[in-house]
């Protein structure tokens, strides 16, 4: 089980470094669908940690019932 969360964390680790490369690539362009990708991004930037964290407490309530 450990391996399995070092794994899922890393893959967020590395999703979460992409996703902040494409925003900050976005904010450079200067286009209007560029902008509206930018804003999108930005939301999943925030998001993606908020659902990281979110599961990460699921997953420990749920253990302390087993």
């Amino acid at each position: 089980m450990q391996k399995i969360k070092r794994i899922i964390a890393l893959i967020i680790v590395i999703l979460w470094v992409a996703l902040i490369i494409a925003t900050l690539v976005c904010a450079i362009i200067p286009n209007e669908t560029a902008h509206t990708l930018f804003v999108g991004l930005l939301y999943t930037d925030i998001g993606l940690p908020v659902v990281a964290y979110a599961m990460i407490l699921i997953a420990k309530i749920l253990n302390r019932k087993k």
